[in-house]
Parts: C-alpha cells; sequence; structure tokens
C-alpha cells in the first residue's frame, strides 16, 4: 500500500500527488519548504517548523492559502491517515501553476502538499563512530543573493557541494562564506566545542536558522556549557576539541575528521554524547500529539509541549 499525500486541499494516493509541469516550484526552484520529524507519536517542535514555514513564504512574497493552525492540523492529520508516529515530514509550498515566463503574478494560487515516510540519512554505526566531513571549494549563497534563511526550494548550491563530498568519499561538506567564515553544511548546522564552550555560526552570515540547532543551543546553557553564537574559520574548526552537526534529517551526529585532519582525539566528544542523549530525550516529549487522545486538540497539545519547555503551567 503506498502512501497517502495531502496535495492543494485532498488527501490522495501517491501516483496521483501530481504537480504540472507548468509550476514555478518545478520550473524556477520558486516555493519554500519544512523537513519535519515525529517522535514517538509527537511532531518535534512543530509549531517552530510552521513558523519558519511562514516567514520564508513571507520574505518571497508567496501566499501559502492557509492560515498557520490549518497547516498545523494538516501535518498531523497526514501523520494519522499514513498511521505513522515515527516519520520524516516533508511540507512543501509553491508559487502554484503559471506559464514559462518568470512572472510569479502569473501564478494565480500556490501549491502546497505535505508528505509523511520514513528516512534514515545516516546510519546509526555513524552516530557511535563519528563521520568524515569536507570544507567545500563551493561557497554558500550570500544574503544579498538567495538569503539562506529563506529554506527555499532552490537547493542547487547544496547539491553542487553535496557533488563535492561524494566525489572525496565522504557524507558531507561544510560551505565556509565570501570571506573564509563556517557557516554550515548542505542540509545541517555546525558546532564545534572548545574548552568546554559549545560554538555555533550566527545566522547573519548566511544559514538557515535549525530548530535542532536552537534546540541543542537550549540544551547545552541548560547543561551548563556556555552556548553562544560566534564567527570561526576552518583554523578553528581543525583545532576544535568536539565538533557535530544537527539537522532534522539528520539529528545530531558527531563529526570527528575535517579536511582529513582528526578532531580531537578522532572520537565522538562527551559533550557530544551528552547532548545527544539529552536531545533524544527531548525529542520524544516536546511537540504535539499526532492522536491525542479523545477531547485533546492538537493545539492544546502544542500549548501542553511549549509549557513544558518554558516552565511555565499550560493554560
Amino acid at each position: 500500500m503506498g502512501l497517502i499525500i495531502y496535495l492543494d486541499g485532498r488527501f490522495v494516493g501517491e501516483d496521483e500527488a501530481v504537480v504540472s509541469v507548468f509550476d514555478h516550484g518545478l520550473l524556477y526552484g520558486d516555493g519554500v519548504f519544512e523537513g519535519i520529524r515525529a517522535y514517538e507519536g509527537r511532531v518535534f517542535r512543530l509549531q517552530a517548523h510552521i513558523e519558519r514555514f511562514f516567514e520564508s513564504a513571507r520574505s518571497i512574497m508567496l501566499d501559502i492559502g492557509m492560515p498557520p493552525e490549518g497547516v498545523l492540523e494538516m501535518v498531523l492529520e497526514t501523520l494519522r491517515r499514513n498511521g505513522l508516529r515515527d516519520a520524516y515530514i516533508r511540507l512543501v509550498a509553491t508559487r502554484g501553476r503559471g506559464d514559462l515566463g518568470l512572472d510569479p503574478c502569473k501564478c494565480p494560487r500556490a501549491t502546497i502538499f505535505c508528505i509523511a515516510a520514513q528516512i534514515q540519512l545516516y546510519p546509526e554505526s555513524l552516530y557511535e563512530q563519528g563521520l568524515e566531513v569536507i570544507t567545500a571549494a563551493t561557497q554558500r549563497n550570500t544574503v544579498n543573493t538567495v538569503n539562506p534563511r529563506i529554506k527555499s526550494l532552490n537547493y542547487l548550491n547544496s547539491v553542487l557541494a553535496k557533488i563535492e563530498a561524494k566525489l572525496a568519499g565522504v557524507p558531507e561538506a561544510i560551505f565556509l562564506s565570501s570571506e573564509g567564515y563556517v557557516t554550515e553544511c548542505t542540509g545541517d548546522n555546525v558546532f564545534i566545542v572548545k574548552k568546554g564552550r559549545v560554538l555555533t555560526p550566527p545566522s547573519y552570515l548566511g544559514l538557515l536558522e535549525g530548530v535542532t540547532r536552537n534546540a541543542v543551543l537550549e540544551l547545552a546553557a541548560k547543561l551548563g556549557y556556555p552556548a553562544v553564537e560566534a564567527v570561526f574559520t576552518r583554523h578553528d574548526l581543525y583545532i576544535a576539541d568536539e565538533c557535530f552537526l544537527t539537522g532534522t534529517a539528520a539529528e545530531m551526529i558527531p563529526v570527528v575528521k575535517v579536511d582529513a585532519r582528526p578532531i580531537g582525539d578522532g572520537k565522538p566528544g562527551p559533550v557530544t554524547r551528552e547532548l545527544l542523549q539529552e536531545f533524544r530525550q527531548l525529542a520524544a516529549v516536546d511537540g504535539p500529539e499526532i492522536f491525542p487522545a479523545a477531547g485533546k486538540t492538537a493545539a492544546a497539545t502544542t500549548r501542553r509541549a511549549g509549557a513544558r519547555k518554558s516552565g511555565r503551567p499550560g493554560k
């Protein structure tokens, strides 16, 4: 039995889930998306993902045609119809069908769809052993071109860097800015640990402000590690005590070698291991329930999840 996909107001089988060849998402990468994760019957920080989805759409002047509450419920219903408690969700809004020209005004309404399926970006062994990465010759888009803070459908910049990684025989590549500062990977944020401090590049350099990234910054501070956004270069990568990546699909994974240079002792470090354990515990409880008990709404479970995170009583 195939997947059930949400597409423009209907739930259809995956063979029926088709978009026009005139869709500007296909022709020009004109649209936005979110990658979201469900763990043990909850959708991790779904509200934060929905907010970022609408921020990306607003930045490119794309009218999604649904309110945030409607999109949130649509994501949950897609999971329910597929009977999924643990899943990767891809939420997409394109400019919609237009003509062969660039003019977005020729697209009368957006196309929106949601896919819920399974994903495993890396084998479990790499979470124990760590992975090797390179820094890419391809530079990250600058903020005054296609700003990486917009989670757009145009990922060719990342695809080119991913090709570099594959040709080098490693699974991932780190982007540098035009000034040589570390920004992010093709699909993940980058962290280093140095003398007990947890550092990640600031979003103004040109990188996506990841939902998992922000959760790990919160966890590090909670555990007593100074957690800050800081500018750093390849030199800082090479001399770091630890390094790890965060992302919705990757979750949180150690890096043990960058550009053939071992990081620390060449093994996942203690801070990384502690944060990974804490993150996995958080992911199982932080987010609305997919199959709430009778009388509980998705909005209510979202509020309760937020209250748990902030320490405030739910209303």
